[in-house]
């Protein structure tokens, strides 16, 4: 995995094992791990695009390396992965099954609005990345795929069966989640999964515009539209997200961040973040 933090603030979290379809190892996984644990503290990365490099997003889990969890024993390489130590094949998997999907846990709970670029396959682990981002932008030849329920496992994974029915719909949701068929980048747009359908060549320069675009917005703000967002998730309750949204708008009007929005509109300029 590699990080790079441009100096307007835009982080950009590559997928980088282009041979192998950017699939997810055990090691990338840990690497995730810990770019999400810095960004969680590090606000000098106001916005993060996440991309895969080569001809795909991400292929889902590693099979070869998932073939280590039914062993006994830890397999020479792979001592550094604390769930590899434990014996019982059934507790490996529990342990692995927990970290992988923490992931997207912290994908929600960084402040940073997190924009994916799409090409190729997001299946399995790659499409539970993508629908935990904020903003997805895709390629005619995306393929989103819900690859579990294909190989005999529940289509209910990595988050899936809670973010898919919030973004399209249940009766949509459920029958790409129960069927596992491929949804495609054109149908991906024309459902709402994504927000913009772009050619390749054009992937990561719309994902730079969209982030230069929130860049001009009040750093607080961003922060406190995501945790709204990520509350009316899990609230169905009307006054409790209006409360949350008071709150907010409180917090942001007391902040220097407002002023020099306000003076920037009243120039006819773009406001310039961060406030030092």
């Amino acid at each position: 995995m590699k990080f790079e933090l441009r100096d307007n603030g835009i982080g950009i979290l590559s997928l980088n094992r282009p041979e192998k379809l950017n699939a997810i190892s055990f090691q990338m996984e840990e690497d995730f791990h810990q770019v999400l644990d810095h960004l969680m503290v590090n606000l000098d990365c106001r916005v993060l695009i996440l991309r895969g490099e080569g001809r795909a997003f991400s292929a889902g889990t590693d099979l070869q390396e998932g073939l280590t969890l039914n062993s006994k024993k830890t397999p020479e390489g792979y001592d550094r992965f604390y769930f590899l130590t434990v014996k019982e094949p059934i507790k490996r998997k529990m342990y692995h099954q927990w970290r992988i999907t923490q992931i997207i846990v912290k994908l929600r709970k960084i402040s940073q609005p997190i924009i994916v670029l799409v090409q190729g396959a997001a299946a399995g682990g790659g499409l539970a990345f993508a629908l935990a981002s904020d903003i997805r932008i895709v390629t005619k030849d995306a393929k989103f795929i819900n690859a579990s329920i294909n190989i005999g496992l529940t289509g209910a994974d990595m988050g899936g069966s809670y973010f898919l029915p919030r973004l399209i719909g249940r009766a949509r949701a459920s029958e790409i989640l129960m069927s596992g068929r491929v949804v495609d980048g054109i149908e991906a747009e024309s459902i709402g999964l994504a927000v913009k359908l772009v050619d390749e060549a054009d992937l990561l320069n719309t994902g730079l515009e969209i982030a230069e675009e929130l860049l001009t917005k009040s750093p607080l703000g961003l922060r406190m539209t995501k945790e709204a967002i990520n509350l009316s998730l899990d609230s169905p309750s009307l006054e409790n997200i209006v409360q949350f949204e008071n709150s907010s708008i409180m917090i942001t009007f007391s902040s220097k961040d407002v002023n020099e929005a306000s003076s920037a509109f009243f120039e006819k300029r773009k406001p310039k973040y961060p406030l030092k």
